[in-house]
């Protein structure tokens, strides 16, 4: 049975319904996400559905193929397929409506990534996979559909391109394990990385912050 799932099945219903909610709201935002990106490219229904599904489920597919955490989620689940199509298709109809189309793209993203790289931790700690792995584990749920999605519609990655992304993420996963040593309440910690990944990728779009770049151009004649 998927981790996931046994993790929404579990007695602490509080964390239960929090956690399903953050999933729910990161497929439906990475969804939006991806539809957006697809309709920058002119791409029909059909592209939009596809970049969609990849955009919300492809990063948790991949972390489930690397950690060996079989059957993949969404094919024990068939509503999330639902709701990611029925997302994306609905971006369609609202997005002439959206009049700050970039700014709600980068906020779906951001919701998306971090929700990600929480449930990728807690999966990868419910199998019981070191630290290191965890926290690998998490940043491959939150950055690889987004990665996906941008190779799809040709363009170079966020993640590679522009203000902090992946570090986001990563320092995500890594207060979540922090708090989780401290005892910190599992609603509480989600809750607290979860605002705070926010902000902290909001801040690092407004202010620009961004990791020093590598730029190298001698040729070896």
């Amino acid at each position: 049975m998927n981790a996931l799932y046994d993790f929404f099945q579990t007695d602490w219903t509080e964390q239960v319904d929090f956690m399903l909610f953050i999933y729910l709201v990161a497929i439906t935002a990475e969804a939006m996400s991806g539809a957006l990106a697809a309709g920058r490219r002119n791409m029909d229904a059909f592209g939009v559905a596809v970049i969609a599904f990849v955009t919300a489920l492809g990063g948790g597919t991949i972390r489930d193929v690397v950690l060996g955490n079989y059957p993949i989620g969404w094919t024990q689940h068939p509503a999330y397929v639902y709701l990611v199509l029925g997302s994306g298709l609905l971006t369609m109809l609202i997005a002439p409506y959206m009049h700050h189309m970039k700014r709600i793209f980068l906020m779906l993203d951001a919701l998306g990534l971090i929700a990600f790289s929480l449930i990728g931790s807690s999966i990868a700690l419910q199998l019981n996979y070191p630290v290191v792995v965890v926290i690998m584990a998490g940043m491959l749920t939150g950055i690889s559909g987004g990665v996906l999605r941008d190779v799809l519609c040709n363009q170079v990655p966020i993640v590679f391109r522009r203000e902090l992304y992946a570090s986001v993420s990563l320092a995500v996963c890594a207060l979540y394990l922090i708090l989780r040593e401290l005892g910190v309440d599992a609603g509480l910690n989600t809750a607290i990385c979860f605002v705070g990944g926010f902000v902290f990728r909001m801040l690092a779009i407004r202010f620009g912050w961004k990791l020093p770049t590598f730029s190298y151009q001698q040729r070896w004649d």
